[in-house]
């Protein structure tokens, strides 16, 4: 067995090592005091003695990481030979990155651009947790439009799930393939209340109620000042359909747009040769389309949105509905997805939906993650118990550094899955650490909980009078008791929580945050001499160690107090 003051042996290759040099070197006159009488029989003997290999080999670890000569060993399972010694028990505070000669002239420049899952990259590797106090529907549209994406939470009913898929999926596109629809003898009262319903500004107008034969369109302009009028019909009211300038639809966006302009108009309704309505196009989404190029849309110009199914119960019929609603992916949403429950919940889905993309997680090893890699997860998501609404490490003791278990599931997976880092994130810093280290995108929650898009309710503290929102976890029990019906709230609580509700700061609109973001995000992208966050990704994650600087109390007070 090693001596506690040697110094670490490096792995056995099958060859006889030599003893390693003394930590310390000492005085030739000091060591000769010191011999013993019988020291030349002992080193014979110690010679002669056959050395003991281990199993599981010593493999030398950086100084930093041993402060102490008594200090023991960091790990000691068979996994944990795939990790650098340097990230075990680490996180995002444990480091910083050295900085690096850059290219970049100007940061805004800088590229951002990773993947989600096979086939949808973001502009912006920022994902909304599924929440129900950080992603709905106004949330994951907002997440889209600035180049992440929203996973809509699953404490809902199927019905309101789907619906708030359809929302995002209808807000904003080249073209409303399915644009808001009245007939002509439908009353001005009832499309005040459609118009509230579905939160449109206009309607086209149908000569019968089903028919698809445009008749006119009925807008905000349109609307009399009062209320007198509700009785009457739009068709009193609207735009006849005489007026109305049209297009086919095959038409381009340019030739949509310069239609527009020529005839100052705001929509454009595509019809065909018997003028049924096929569509339309809206100067608001143009504009929108050019303000944002980078927004997270699918081949038709639709935003993306994604949403979280559980492994359980009705789980099945769930996915049906919101793959039905064209969902662009859907988050296998478990606890401890390192389980037989997640992998059958996979082969059910892969089986029932071929072609679907599918994030799985959590999970915080890399056995986790190389099992759901095999089993057929498009992504994994990684992290246990390091959010600020989770309980999970301080109730049952189980965990894994975050940063580790990043590592841990990039390493793992050898590449062949995106890695979601989920949990932990508390400043702007711990993004770019997280991708640095193998991640490809990054979960947010309480950082996003405070701002206006978020649906949780908020509040004004009656000491400060500063404004609040509420953030949960998902197993805490106010989240618990929202999302189960009345008859079975009371053996839904039986079980202890893990999860905690808070007050976070009221901090505006997600849009302030997401710009902050990126901002810090590009720049951390020059510090590490890259003009591209993959680049950036694919250097660092291969050789972290000549990267990173592990960092000692004193420097972490340096860096991180002020």
């Amino acid at each position: 067995m090693a001596r506690l003051h040697e110094a670490p042996r490096t792995p056995h290759d099958g060859a006889t090592h030599e003893p390693a040099p003394p930590t310390r070197a000492e005085p030739p006159e000091r060591t000769a005091r010191r011999a013993r009488p019988d020291a030349p029989r002992r080193q014979a003997r110690r010679a002669r003695a056959p050395r003991r290999c281990l199993d599981t080999p010593r493999w030398p670890e950086p100084p930093s990481l041993h402060p102490h000569p008594f200090a023991p060993p960091l790990w000691n399972n068979g996994f944990m030979r795939e990790i650098e010694p340097l990230f075990v028990g680490r996180t995002f505070d444990d480091f910083l990155f050295r900085p690096q000669h850059s290219p970049v002239r100007r940061r805004r420049d800088v590229g951002l651009t990773m993947p989600l899952v096979k086939g949808i990259d973001l502009a912006l590797p920022v994902l909304g947790a599924n929440m129900d106090t950080v992603v709905g529907a106004e949330m994951a549209k907002a997440l889209a439009l600035e180049g992440g994406i929203g996973f809509l939470h699953r404490n809902c009913s199927i019905a309101e799930q789907a619906k708030h898929v359809r929302y995002v999926k209808t807000r904003h596109s080249y073209v409303i393939e399915e644009p808001a629809v009245l007939e002509r003898a439908a009353t001005l009262g009832e499309a005040w209340a459609a118009m509230l319903r579905l939160n449109a500004s206009s309607f086209l107008i149908e000569r019968e109620k089903g028919s698809g034969i445009l008749d006119g369109i009925y807008s905000h302009r349109d609307m009399p000042l009062d209320r007198e009028s509700d009785a009457r019909p739009v068709s009193d009211f609207m735009t006849p359909r005489e007026r109305l300038v049209t297009d086919s639809p095959a038409v381009t966006l340019e030739e949509a747009e310069r239609t527009m302009f020529e005839h100052r108009i705001e929509k454009l309704p595509l019809v065909d040769d018997e003028n049924r309505i096929c569509g339309l196009v809206t100067m608001r989404d143009l504009k929108l389309y050019k303000q944002k190029p980078h927004s997270t849309k699918d081949a038709r110009g639709r935003l993306r949105v994604g949403a979280a199914v559980g492994a359980a119960g009705d789980y099945l019929e769930r996915a049906t509905a919101l793959v039905e609603q064209e969902v662009d992916v859907l988050l296998l949403d478990v606890a401890h997805a390192d389980s037989d429950l997640a992998a059958a919940a996979v082969a059910a889905l892969r089986k029932q939906h071929e072609g679907l993309r599918l994030v799985v997680g959590n999970v915080a090893t890399g056995e986790g993650a190389a099992r759901l890699a095999d089993g057929g997860a498009d992504a994994i998501k990684i992290g246990v118990g390091p959010g600020r609404g989770c309980r999970t490490r301080l109730e049952t003791g189980t965990g894994v550094p975050q940063l580790q278990a990043v590592r841990e599931a990039y390493l793992a997976t050898e590449g062949r899955v995106p890695i979601i880092a989920d949990g932990g994130i508390k400043d702007d810093k711990d993004l770019f650490l997280a991708i640095a280290c193998g991640a490809s995108t990054v979960m947010l929650g309480s950082l996003l909980s405070g701002t206006d898009e978020a649906p949780g309710l908020l509040v004004e503290d009656p000491e400060t009078h500063q404004k609040m929102k509420l953030y949960r976890g998902m197993t805490s029990p106010e989240a618990v008791a929202d999302g189960t019906e009345d008859e079975e709230i009371a053996e839904a609580l039986r079980t202890p929580a893990e999860g905690q509700s808070m007050r976070v700061p009221y901090v505006g609109s997600v849009v302030g945050i997401l710009a902050r973001i990126r901002g810090h995000l590009q720049s951390a992208v020059s510090y590490a001499g890259e003009s591209e966050l993959q680049k950036a990704h694919c250097r660092m994650a291969r050789e972290p160690e000549k990267y990173l600087i592990p960092l000692s109390g004193a420097s972490r007070r340096e860096s991180f107090r002020r």
